[in-house]
């Protein structure tokens, strides 16, 4: 009789052992599919970045031209594309991490700042703005930045979706064990930012 007992307790122990186990697998698995959403969606962001930044040499070498004055803006909006690059290599390395993250989106808003500041001083080169070629690439730009913005709210949408199933309780106690850690937003830093350059052709 004892022995029998002894066996039920022990056949109930591994049950509710074998069901907190299936929910931890379920959750751990929860929370690396939300992670490999994230960083998904940070890979469109990618692709649009990289051809923003392919572009934008072609549209200082057209403008470079017409604008012999203008050396130091050009030069600021190359150096800004650089640093935007290098940034953009190592949050692509780590996507959501903060320490990646945080770089990418201070070159971004000083990049999206020079290319404002080239935009501007162009509409004083009649020439210029008539140039097809600058038009064309003007464009293909501002279609691109619209792109940007799109990709950053399906990431944003995702990373929100994957800190939220982290933070919430029990699945907070799975996350905190095996390292899960929170992922950044790519906010935007600055107003001017949150529109994509102005194009007046």
């Amino acid at each position: 009789m004892i022995l029998t007992v002894l066996l039920a307790i022990f056949i109930g122990l591994l049950l509710v052992a074998a069901l907190l186990a299936f929910y931890v697998i379920g959750e751990y698995n929860g929370l690396v599919t939300l992670r490999n959403r994230y960083k998904n969606a940070y890979s469109q962001i990618d692709v649009q970045l990289k051809r923003r930044y392919d572009l934008i040499p072609n549209l200082v070498e057209t403008a470079k031209g017409y604008m012999a004055h203008e050396r130091g803006t050009l030069e600021a909006v190359i150096q800004a594309r650089n640093a935007a690059v290098s940034a953009g290599k190592a949050a692509a390395a780590n996507p959501g991490d903060p320490s990646a993250m945080a770089p990418l989106m201070s070159a971004e808003a000083g990049l999206t700042g020079a290319l404002g500041r080239l935009f501007a001083v162009s509409e004083a080169y009649p020439d210029l703005k008539a140039n097809q070629n600058m038009a064309a690439l003007m464009e293909e730009l501002t279609t691109t930045e619209n792109k940007v913005s799109f990709a950053r709210q399906a990431y944003n949408d995702a990373v929100m979706a994957y800190n939220t199933k982290r933070e919430v309780f029990p699945t907070n106690l799975i996350a905190g064990t095996f390292q899960f850690t929170a992922a950044t937003l790519f906010e935007i830093e600055n107003e001017a930012e949150k529109q994509a350059p102005q194009v007046k052709f």
